[in-house]
C-alpha cells in the first residue's frame, strides 16, 4: 500500500464522494477512481461500492479505513516534530474538550498556546462519547480532555485524571418539578439526556435503577451536544442530568435550578485520554502543558469565580 492510496480512502470517507475527494486533493475525479481501483486490486477485496446515493465502504473497507486514518495521522505527527527540531512551529492541533471544560479552562489554555504556537492549526470536538471514542481510535484527533468511562479500556487508552465531580438533575427555575425532593416524583416527566448504546446501561443505573425508580423508554431523549441538552430543559420542560461545574458556565447561568434531591449519583473523573502507546506530537504536548498551567493557576486564586468553581471539583492532578 502506498500513501497516496490511504490518502485517498480517507478522502472519500471524509467526503462521502469521489468527486469531492478528488476537489479535496486537488486531483481528477479519474485520477481518484483510478487510485481506488489499484488499491482494490491490489488487496484482492472490495472496498467501496458505488451508488446512486454515493459511497458505501464494505466491511473490508471500513477496517482499511480505520488503519489509514492511524497511519496518516503518524506521519501527519512525524511530520509536526521535524518541523519543530527545524524551528517551523507548524502543524495541526486536534482535541476533544468536553463541554464544561471548553467553558471554564480551554478559552485561557488556548491563549497561551497561540502565543507558543502561533502557525498551529486547530481542529477542537465536542467532548462527547459518542464523538470522542471512534476519531480517538482513529487517530483523528491528538487527544480528549472528557470525563472517563468504561468505554474506555485501559489496554486501549492511556488516562490522565484531573478532577473529579458530582452530577445532579437540572430544570429551568420555575418548572413544575422544582421543588421535588425524590427521584421517585420524577419518573413521569421527560428527560434530556446524552448517553451512546455502550454507555445507556451506566447511565441509566446511575440515575434511576440503583434507586429503583423505573421509567419508560419514550420518556428518555438523547441530546448529541451540551447545548441542545440545556435548551431542551430551558425551553421544552425537560429534566437534565449534568455536571455541577456546568453551573458555573454562562450557559447555564440565571435559569438553572439544581433539584434537592435525597439521592445521590456516581461521582465522575474528567482526564486527558489518548491511544495507548501513541507518540504525542509537539502541539498536544504543549496544548496540554497549557491547560495544566492555567488549571493550577486558578486553583490558587482568590476570585471568587474560581473559588465557586474549585468548590464544585476535587482537584487529582
Amino acid at each position: 500500500m502506498k500513501v497516496h492510496q490511504l490518502e485517498a480512502l480517507v478522502a472519500v470517507a471524509d467526503t462521502g464522494s469521489i468527486r469531492a475527494a478528488a476537489r479535496l486533493a486537488g486531483l481528477s475525479q479519474s485520477a481518484v477512481s483510478k487510485t481506488l481501483r489499484e488499491l482494490e486490486t491490489q488487496q484482492k477485496l472490495p472496498l467501496l461500492v458505488r451508488n446512486a446515493s454515493g459511497i458505501v465502504f464494505t466491511a473490508a473497507g471500513d477496517k482499511l479505513l480505520s488503519h489509514a486514518r492511524l497511519v496518516l495521522g503518524q506521519l501527519r505527527r512525524a511530520d509536526e516534530e521535524l518541523a519543530e527540531l527545524r524551528g517551523d512551529h507548524v502543524g495541526r492541533l486536534s482535541i476533544a474538550v468536553t463541554p464544561w471544560i471548553m467553558h471554564t479552562f480551554v478559552p485561557q489554555a488556548l491563549m497561551r498556546f497561540r502565543e507558543r504556537m502561533p502557525n498551529v492549526q486547530l481542529e477542537i470536538f465536542e467532548g462527547l462519547t459518542a464523538v470522542t471514542l471512534p476519531r480517538l481510535r482513529e487517530g483523528v484527533i491528538d487527544c480528549a480532555v472528557v470525563p472517563h468511562t468504561t468505554a474506555m479500556p485501559a489496554q486501549e487508552f492511556e488516562s490522565e485524571p484531573l478532577f473529579a465531580y458530582d452530577t445532579c438533575v437540572i430544570v429551568r427555575r420555575g418548572h413544575p418539578a422544582s421543588h421535588a425532593t425524590s427521584m421517585a416524583e420524577l419518573r413521569d416527566y421527560d428527560w434530556a439526556l446524552n448517553f451512546t448504546v455502550a454507555t445507556r446501561p451506566a447511565l441509566l443505573n446511575d440515575l434511576f435503577w440503583q434507586h429503583g425508580i423505573d421509567i419508560e423508554p419514550r420518556r428518555l431523549h438523547c441530546a448529541h451536544s451540551a447545548a441542545f441538552l440545556l435548551d431542551l430543559v430551558r425551553h421544552a420542560e425537560m429534566l437534565g442530568f449534568c455536571p455541577r461545574p456546568m453551573l458555573a458556565t454562562e450557559a447555564a447561568g440565571g435559569w438553572v435550578h439544581v433539584l434537592p434531591l435525597v439521592e445521590r449519583f456516581q461521582t465522575s473523573n474528567v482526564s486527558i485520554v489518548s491511544r495507548r502507546n501513541s507518540v504525542p506530537g509537539a502541539p498536544a504536548e504543549c496544548f496540554l502543558d497549557c491547560l495544566r498551567g492555567v488549571i493550577r493557576q486558578r486553583a490558587r486564586s482568590a476570585n471568587p469565580v474560581d473559588r465557586d468553581l474549585f468548590g464544585m471539583l476535587d482537584l487529582l492532578m
